[in-house]
């Protein structure tokens, strides 16, 4: 079927899973994603999202690898694969991802970040919160000002990153201002209405995630 002839729907589908590929490009470049770690999903229709699949580069992630999973709260990983890619497993992000988009109704696309920011700013502090003021990239989340604070949870790692999800549903709950979860030792899941303002969230993010550490280590050495 020429693409012309596909419904608006079916050529959203086309051109997310272009964009999703392109995206994770651009966070391996980042370091995000190395080592086939990180991972992203984009809502296309509804309840139907895109997922980029486990152990794969992904800087080589092509349209056909993605995986095409049909929401559901009460099926294992709370959601049913509607399009599986021959010899590619699942993320191990997606009970985490389904978690996040069954109890965050506007989010419509999440990023894995195994970013050395977050990672090294979970190394600096023993706190189950992060509370950031004083920053102008904070203007770069959603409901966010300059003069005010933010305030996103920190989880400690486990083995297996499915076991997060049902920790990582609850400080949703208890975090409704936030839009990021940060995992010790490990990085941070990010979400947006848009993969628009995903991409913006995780960029600022790691921005100040980056400032933080920066700041610390000069106020340690008397600097600032």
């Amino acid at each position: 079927m020429n693409q012309s002839t596909l419904s608006k729907e079916a050529l959203t589908y086309f051109e997310e899973r272009e964009k999703l590929c392109e995206l994770c490009r651009k966070f391996y470049e980042k370091g995000w994603a190395s080592g086939t770690g990180g991972g992203m999903t984009i809502k296309v229709a509804g309840d139907i999202a895109l997922i980029a699949p486990s152990g794969v580069q992904k800087e080589e992630l092509q349209p056909s690898d993605l995986f095409a999973v049909k929401l559901n709260a009460s099926l294992n990983h709370g959601c049913e694969i509607i399009d599986k890619p021959e010899n590619l497993k699942i993320s191990a992000c997606t009970s985490i991802f389904t978690n996040i988009f069954n109890l965050k109704a506007s989010a419509a696309s999440i990023i894995h970040s195994h970013s050395v920011n977050a990672v090294m700013l979970t190394k600096i502090t023993k706190a189950q919160e992060l509370t950031i003021s004083g920053y102008e990239m904070l203007k770069g989340i959603e409901g966010c000002t300059y003069f005010g604070s933010h305030t996103i949870p920190i989880l400690d790692n486990v083995e297996h990153e499915c076991d997060l999800a049902e920790d990582i549903g609850k400080v949703i709950l208890q975090y409704p201002k936030a839009y990021a979860v940060l995992v010790r030792d490990h990085g941070f899941y990010v979400w947006g209405k848009s993969w628009q303002q995903a991409k913006i969230h995780a960029e600022c993010y790691d921005y100040l995630f980056g400032a933080i550490v920066q700041e610390k280590s000069l106020q340690a050495l008397s600097l600032i």
